[in-house]
């Protein structure tokens, strides 16, 4: 297994998260959610898109939900 790549959020932009997942890596974003600090975990199985959140598992079927989840919740770089 290749080692994950941690992030802070906003660090990387969307294509190179993407990318990275789609190699096989993990990546670990370090989050603060109500004052504390959690892990949030991306990964790609080959066809879906998974977030493990501190608060829920949400899966994204198509790249293109994935890259609104990574803008949405300020995962990823502006472009």
């Amino acid at each position: 297994m290749k080692s994950p790549l941690r992030l802070e959020p906003g660090e990387r932009p969307a294509d190179d998260i993407i990318a990275a997942l789609r190699e096989g890596r993990r990546v670990v974003l370090d989050v603060q959610v109500a004052g504390s600090a959690h892990e949030v975990v991306l990964r790609y199985d080959g066809e879906t898109y998974h977030c493990d959140t501190p608060t829920s598992l949400h899966r994204h079927s198509e790249e293109a939900e994935m890259r609104a989840c990574l803008d949405r919740m300020g995962y990823a770089a502006e472009n």
